[in-house]
């Protein structure tokens, strides 16, 4: 099973990253009737702008939009080693 991002749904109920028991995303809905293009945004300025890589491309895959991966988490560039 992907790692998924956990929210705290005490502070949020209604966090659109929000899972049941079986792992399942709770407000599907809310992701797919999104364009690409708004799900970028959502993932980069919005929601998600502050989940781990891991857990956006997770996210993404889950959705169907692991096309969108490139766009969404930033590559991190590692200095040369010396």
């Amino acid at each position: 099973m992907p790692d998924f991002y956990s929210p705290d749904l005490g502070m949020n109920p209604d966090d659109p990253f929000a899972r049941d028991a079986d792992g399942k995303l709770v407000r599907r809905g809310f992701w797919l009737d999104m364009s690409d293009r708004s799900v970028v945004m959502a993932m980069t300025q919005g929601v998600g702008a502050e989940l781990a890589n891991d857990h956006k491309r997770a996210h993404l895959d889950d959705i169907g939009r692991g096309h969108l991966v490139d766009q969404v988490c930033v590559q991190e560039i590692l200095p040369p080693e010396g």
